[in-house]
């Protein structure tokens, strides 16, 4: 399987997740130089992903709650922090995630993602705190 895809595992992982609990991805992103289906640049791709997803999402009662680009490490190692792009992304449960990941409408979309992308991490995560679930529900 392609690395810039979900695995069996790690699908199984988000679904052991509280089902009724809300769940934020946080997507690291890096670009390629290039889109590898020659139609602009990895961010060009990405951008094309972005709009056909966040109707996916929406769909689901999920939402952006933030987004923007990174600065590199500011603690760790250098290279823990050569991402280009953060995304926040809350739905409302681990279900929610998971249908939209593996359903039809996701894999057309997905090969914007796949032609931009040169890395992708999306780190299932519960909140402890924050003040994003306010954003959220309103």
């Amino acid at each position: 399987m392609h690395t810039l895809e979900a695995t069996d595992r790690q699908l199984a992982r988000v679904r052991e997740m509280p089902a009724d609990e809300p769940v934020v991805m946080v997507n690291l992103v890096k670009f390629r130089a290039e889109s590898l289906d020659g139609d602009g640049s990895g961010w060009d791709a990405y951008r094309r992903y972005s709009a056909a997803v966040i109707k996916l999402i929406k769909a689901r009662g999920g939402d952006i709650l933030w987004a923007g680009t990174a600065a590199g490490a500011a603690l760790g190692p250098e290279h823990d922090g050569d991402w280009d792009y953060v995304v926040l992304v809350r739905y409302p449960t681990p279900g929610a995630f998971v249908d939209m990941m593996t359903s039809a409408d996701y894999a057309k979309a997905n090969r914007h993602r796949l032609n931009g992308l040169a890395r992708h991490a999306i780190i299932a995560s519960r909140q402890q705190f924050g003040r994003f679930a306010e954003a959220a529900d309103g």
